[in-house]
């Protein structure tokens, strides 16, 4: 698949598939970030939450290189990653406001 259709796939997965399966992906990432703090007892930020979902993916591909899904959403998770300056102060979770870091 040439760049152009692929970069067009990924924005068909990020405004289709993945919004109607997971929701607002800003909401999403917040509360990763909030579990991840209660797992790992430490804050943790956006920008971490990102680069751990590439790693994943960058892990799988290791084994699977051809494995087109992953590319896809390696460039998603950077896609997003690269709104989070544009994020409001205050996204709402589970009814109460929180602070993404």
């Amino acid at each position: 698949m040439d760049r152009k259709h692929f970069l067009k796939v990924v924005e068909q997965t990020l405004e289709g598939d993945r919004e109607v399966d997971y929701g607002d992906a800003a909401k999403n990432f917040a509360r990763i970030a909030r579990m991840w703090e209660v797992i790992f007892g430490h804050q943790v930020t956006l920008e971490q939450v990102h680069l751990a979902m590439i790693a994943v993916k960058m892990s799988r591909l290791i084994n699977s290189p051809g494995h087109q899904d992953s590319w896809i959403d390696v460039a998603g998770y950077a896609a997003l990653a690269s709104e989070l300056k544009e994020l409001p102060t205050h996204i709402q979770l589970f009814g109460e406001r929180n602070e993404p870091q």
